[in-house]
């Protein structure tokens, strides 16, 4: 499989643009023509900067307005259509694309556009080059794939292909089975894009809101089905037209670029075992059986409000490190690890960040694969100086620059609590709060970088995605997205923020970083859960009243149960499956904070609620600024 991508796709100048390509992976660069227009060297020299960075110049992109033009137009659109060919000899590219007109002169007809397309099929012969045609969707005459293969079908020359453009079929909602019937060798390059599912003007969709396979809602892998049934073997390319991108870091957008070629590639090559596709061998997307751990860095200081809270929440120190000032937390089945070593990636985050979960752990069936399957498209795997009796953790680099680590059945790794931990016996045995397990981990990050780590988590898991949802803040928005696996056992929700004065953005600035700012844990009996931690001396986020005034209306619940919501500060959603409930702790340092939650089939977040649980924590925040001040005059 050789993969490519269009220079508009990615930040910076040309030379930056190649540099990001190539080190990233890819076999080739589509030269958009305003990229060379802008950068000051001749054409040779261009040809020389892509060939001294390894790549190969797939396609010279956009002709624009050739065919069935009147004259003197049409003239004119030959002399064009040669100067080009003249640019193209001395880049060294072989293929130019020609999107159908939108000119207001050109003239409709198949049979017409055909012959245009004919004789610059000769023209283009003459020098060794190649034209390929593709549909744009607002095309004047020709909209839609299947005209432009009618197109060049009647043209009927060697020279002249047909470009197929993912955005420009899956935008108009063409049919791709169509596409099963068009002869491979008339495909002369592929070009791909995904993009949000919306109801807008097709240009002004296709120019700001495309993005990477699989970061979207279109059928991208149905499409790409189609294509490599026809027995298609050439370059696919990313087009990608998206403001984010444009002003993103250029060599992370073509990282994952290249991620999101491989991934898609692997799900059509396992959706079609039938069909003879060029893939390096991945590993299967992995099964997550579920969340092993999630790990805090801090310092011993900076640990003891987080270590107090979760001994009102009924966890229990069952574990310190052999080697580390590491200790370890359970309830149920859940495992929370309090990092406060002075060494290692932890001690440099703690330095940067302080306290912060940096860190989480999944159960998949097999550690290795998992591995080489993240790292594999592009993730970065962890390594750190080990002693000899520590045991090497399969890990790569995630949100943040966190870390994701990958646990299996295996003889070591099924035994890490055992053999890294010294286990401790509680001289007070502390009953438990009822809190079984994560049900979900919510991680921040500035808008902008959520699709790269919506790539990230669905190509390398075995997970699906919701839709994107607005969170209303009362200084923003922040875009919320989740992906989840089957049976639940992983939940991640991913909260963009991008105006700072959110507490989302907040978060972002305190900690000078993305990561999970709020972990949710699992309940059975949440009114149980909390008379526990009451008993304890936890205090919940306080709620304002005026939320349940208006809960047991805008639900017509029984008042004696919305007393005794309010009673405990429980908030209360409810959806077609059924209800569900959430319990929050008080903001720690850096903006982190705990949730409780009980599911009665509710598959949601209580996104909803969410304007009350912040205008709850703004509260707080500022009771505390004022106690503060207070204090120091």
């Amino acid at each position: 499989m050789k993969t490519s991508i269009a220079t508009v796709s990615i930040s910076g100048d040309l030379r930056e643009k190649l540099d990001a390509i190539a080190g990233a992976g890819f076999h080739g660069v589509e030269i958009f023509e305003n990229d060379f227009l802008i950068y000051d060297a001749s054409p040779r020299e261009v040809g020389r900067m892509v060939r001294d960075a390894g790549l190969a110049l797939t396609l010279f992109q956009p002709f624009r307005d050739f065919e069935g033009m009147p004259e003197p137009f049409r003239q004119r659109a030959f002399d064009r259509a040669e100067r080009k060919f003249d640019i193209m000899g001395e880049l060294g590219a072989d293929l130019m694309l020609i999107c159908s007109s939108t000119s207001q002169v050109a003239l409709g007809g198949i049979d017409r556009i055909a012959n245009d397309f004919a004789e610059l099929g000769e023209r283009a012969a003459k020098r060794g080059l190649r034209v390929g045609y593709e549909a744009l969707a607002w095309g004047r005459h020709v909209s839609d794939h299947r005209d432009a293969w009618e197109v060049v079908r009647r043209a009927d020359h060697a020279n002249i292909g047909l470009v197929l453009d993912s955005f420009h079929t899956l935008s108009r909602r063409i049919d791709v089975n169509s596409i099963r019937a068009i002869p491979a060798d008339k495909i002369f390059i592929v070009q791909l894009a995904d993009a949000p599912d919306f109801d807008m003007d097709l240009l002004y969709w296709s120019r700001h809101f495309r993005n990477m396979p699989g970061e979207g809602d279109l059928p991208v892998v149905d499409f790409m089905r189609a294509v490599s049934a026809t027995g298609y073997d050439g370059v696919i390319s990313l087009e990608i037209f998206n403001d984010q991108f444009r002003a993103a870091d250029s060599r992370a957008v073509a990282v994952d670029g290249q991620r999101s070629l491989l991934n898609l590639m692997d799900q059509v090559q396992r959706a079609e075992p039938q069909l003879a596709i060029n893939l390096p061998a991945i590993a299967p997307p992995v099964e997550v059986e579920r969340v092993e751990f999630v790990e805090f860095t801090a310092d011993r200081h900076a640990a003891e409000p987080l270590v107090a809270m979760l001994g009102a929440m009924g966890f229990r120190h069952t574990g310190q490190h052999r080697s580390k000032d590491v200790a370890r937390y359970e309830q149920g089945g859940i495992s929370v690890v309090v990092n406060s070593d002075s060494r290692g990636l932890a001690h440099r985050t703690f330095q940067t960040r302080g306290l912060s979960a940096y860190a989480f752990g999944v159960r998949v069936p097999d550690a290795a694969a998992a591995l080489d399957r993240a790292v594999a498209l592009g993730a970065k795997p962890f390594t750190q100086n080990l002693k000899s009796d520590d045991l090497n953790l399969p890990a790569v680099k995630g949100v943040g620059g966190g870390l994701v680590y990958f646990f299996d059945d295996s003889e070591a790794l099924a035994k890490v609590w055992d053999t890294e931990f010294v286990a401790l016996g509680s001289p007070e045995p502390i009953a438990d709060a009822g809190l079984g397990r994560f049900d979900h981990i919510a991680q921040s990050m500035p808008y902008d970088e959520m699709l790269r780590w919506l790539l990230f988590y669905s190509s390398t898991l075995k997970v699906e995605k919701t839709p994107l949802v607005d969170i209303i803040d009362p200084s923003g928005l922040v875009r919320s997205q989740v992906v989840q696996n089957d049976d639940r056992s992983l939940r991640i929700t991913m909260n963009g923020a991008e105006n700072p004065a959110t507490v989302a953005g907040q978060f972002l600035a305190e900690t000078l970083g993305a990561g999970i700012q709020h972990l949710a844990f699992a309940s059975d009996d949440i009114f149980a859960t909390a008379e526990i931690l009451q008993s304890r001396g936890f205090v919940p986020l306080q709620i304002s009243p005026n939320y349940y005034e208006d809960l047991e209306a805008r639900f017509g619940l029984d008042p004696d149960f919305v007393a005794r919501l309010k009673r405990h500060q429980i908030m209360y959603d409810e959806d077609a499956g059924g209800r569900y409930l959430q319990l929050y702790s008080p903001i720690l340092s850096g903006g982190f904070f705990f949730e409780i939650v009980e599911r009665q089939g509710y598959d949601g977040y209580g996104a909803a609620n969410a304007i009350f649980r912040i205008a709850a924590q703004r509260r707080l925040v500022g009771s505390r600024a004022m106690q503060s001040g207070r204090a120091a005059t």
